[in-house]
């Protein structure tokens, strides 16, 4: 079997979801709160073998030492992309065979999406978009080094294109779970009616 590791880069609570403030939803709560529910839906997918979290939130780190995850250091939080890859060589160097991507965004993870995924990803890039079909929700890297993971506004067409250029399968992959991202206070809106 191969050896699955999710990282989870978290960015500090107070600095998240900056483009999310409600009076009645401050962003650390919502950042938090969103970022607990992917820590405890990885935690029941039974195809992974190790989480990883990139933060420098203390509250991420409790969280992830709670469930048994791996920490890694983000002292510069230079963004989502470079903290996944602080993530993916970490895990390479642990030994890891595939890494999942996943962003704290994503409250309704399903466990078992997070299985499916898995075992429809083969070797190469699996891509999960957003709901909108251009942002990027999860990656899959078989093997941890197939590219260098470029996240933000267009990621995945652009994944796909790196992918490519690099000479490995490129799958896309709807995951429904994980198309529902939470940006903007419109994402938030959209998310108190499911």
């Amino acid at each position: 079997m191969t050896a699955t590791v999710a990282i989870l880069p978290l960015k500090s609570f107070e600095r998240a979801k900056s483009r999310t403030e409600l009076a009645e939803v401050p962003r650390a709560s919502l950042a938090e709160s969103m970022a607990e529910a992917v820590l405890q839906a990885l935690s029941e997918a039974r195809t992974l073998e190790r989480i990883v979290v990139v933060t420098r939130e203390p509250r991420a780190v409790a969280a992830a030492k709670a469930i048994g995850a791996d920490v890694v250091d983000d002292p510069r939080e230079a963004g989502h992309s470079q903290a996944a890859q602080l993530g993916v060589d970490a895990a390479v160097a642990a030994g890891a065979r595939r890494v999942l991507l996943v962003p704290g965004d994503c409250p309704l993870l399903d466990p078992a999406e997070v299985d499916g995924l898995l075992a429809n990803a083969g070797p190469g890039l699996t891509i999960v978009p957003d709901r909108h079909g251009t942002g990027t929700n999860a990656l899959v890297l078989d093997p941890p080094q197939a590219l260098v993971p470029s996240f933000g506004p267009g990621s995945c067409a652009r994944h796909a294109a790196l992918g490519r250029a690099a000479g490995v399968r490129v799958r896309i992959i709807d995951v429904p779970t994980l198309a529902f991202d939470v940006d903007t206070p419109a994402d938030l809106a959209a998310l108190a009616t499911i």
